[in-house]
């Protein structure tokens, strides 16, 4: 028995061992920002679900624009009590009846369903349009992670040498061994965020391979740093394309067109369709097939029900009115939200220019300057402790902005409902 859980115990080892060999080679592989969106779009289930509904939609047209099926009845006398003459009465009879569509109601409903069916598109493309922005963020804050992460270990290494510097000091009796002890905590506490943020990629990476429909597990590896083309587009341009594209406005149009339609249906109402019947009837005595062929017409008479389709005809009225103002409302709450976030992506881009050009840099001077204080006798530990803490804070929240600036613009392209800004290695399959 205890030979069995040994032998058992070196298997899950060996199992382990090799798992965590292939979750290595995994991460050592890079991976492109194109290539998570085309996997993406083919595979996220909420797409598979959207584009399978847009199927069933479609599929409704051709039902809706088809004819009523015929109707075939046939009746047979069964028995007779009476003595009657031969051929006095029919013994078998026939009918084939078919409505003809005259009022043109089936190409109305034909119409109405196509209107219905692009809005299940526009389903899809919203879908997509939200994988896209979720795939956008996860992988920009990926890169972000990894960066912070980088810098992470560089502020570690500066805080060593800190250390060491601050040691050589002390030991030679100029400085007291708390500031040793100072830049080794630091450090020490550094070494808490780089588990913060490789929690964090974690995370980012197990959110990227849910929207390419992948085990949460799978080893993604490294994101590939890609330069992204800013493109600056007028407000006027992106207003029209927003009206144009927006899925939802899309949608919303599509409502009132459908409206339109049922209006017209319910007017169409008032107009009977005629049924054409053939009647084929056999006599009792004779030799012949059908004894003689009658054809008929017979119609509804709807004008004795006013009430009923009048209130049909308002009713559909009042529907259009309604989609009508849906539309309003979309449309000014979509200019709305384009407003917001061209400001957010305005602020988040004087934030990061900000940092990028002035504040990192003065906060590059500060450090080597108090270093240099240090070092040579004429400045405080502590003003070269508060410098290298203040410019690690800088650098991040640097990053950070630059992050936020380029989300800001993949969430851009998810309201105005088509793409700003081209994905590099995408172009052309997107054309």
């Amino acid at each position: 028995m205890k030979s069995l859980q040994v032998l058992l115990f070196s298997i899950c080892i060996v199992n382990a061992a090799r798992a965590a060999e292939n979750t290595g080679a995994g991460e050592r592989q890079s991976f492109t920002l194109a290539g998570v969106i085309d996997a993406a779009l083919r595979d996220n289930p909420s797409i598979e679900a959207a584009l399978s509904r847009w199927t069933a939609m479609k599929a409704r047209v051709p039902q809706a624009a088809a004819w009523d099926d015929p109707k075939i009845s046939a009746d047979f006398n069964a028995a007779r009590f009476v003595a009657v003459p031969p051929n006095a009465f029919m013994d078998q009879t026939v009918t084939l009846e078919q409505m003809i569509p005259i009022s043109g109601k089936n190409r109305v409903r034909s119409r109405i369903a196509g209107a219905e069916a692009l809005a299940a598109f526009q389903a899809v493309r919203r879908a997509q349009l939200d994988v896209i922005t979720k795939v956008r963020t996860s992988y920009l804050r990926l890169l972000n992670n990894y960066a912070v992460l980088d810098l992470n270990e560089k502020n570690i290494a500066s805080l060593r040498q800190i250390a060491d510097v601050a040691r050589s000091r002390y030991e030679t009796g100029m400085e007291p061994a708390t500031d040793v002890l100072l830049a080794e905590t630091e450090a020490s506490k550094l070494q808490e965020t780089r588990r913060d943020l490789e929690r964090m990629i974690s995370d980012e990476k197990s959110q990227l391979n849910i929207l390419m429909n992948l085990d949460a597990f799978n080893p993604l590896g490294i994101p590939r740093k890609e330069s992204l083309r800013r493109t600056d587009l007028p407000l006027t341009q992106l207003r029209a394309r927003m009206l144009a594209q927006r899925p939802e406005v899309r949608t919303a149009q599509a409502q009132v067109e459908a409206e339109k339609e049922k209006v017209q249906l319910a007017r169409r109402e008032w107009i009977p369709d005629p049924a054409i019947s053939v009647q084929g009837q056999r006599y009792n005595d004779t030799q012949h097939i059908a004894s003689e062929f009658n054809t008929g017409v017979s119609f509804s008479i709807p004008w004795v029900n006013y009430g009923k389709y009048s209130a049909g005809t308002k009713e559909a009225q009042s529907n259009l009115l309604a989609a009508q103002a849906e539309l309003d409302r979309v449309q000014k709450e979509s200019l709305g939200l384009l407003r917001d976030q061209l400001q957010k992506i305005e602020t988040t881009y004087h934030h990061a220019e900000l940092f990028q050009k002035e504040i990192l840099s003065q906060a590059e001077k500060a450090f080597a300057a108090s270093r240099s204080a240090y070092e040579s006798g004429t400045g405080e530990f502590s003003n070269w402790f508060t410098a290298q803490r203040l410019l690690r804070d800088t650098q991040a929240t640097a990053l950070k902005h630059l992050t936020d600036h380029e989300i800001a613009i993949a969430e851009l392209e998810g309201i105005v409902g088509a793409e700003v800004r081209p994905t590099p290695q995408r172009t052309q399959k997107s054309k």
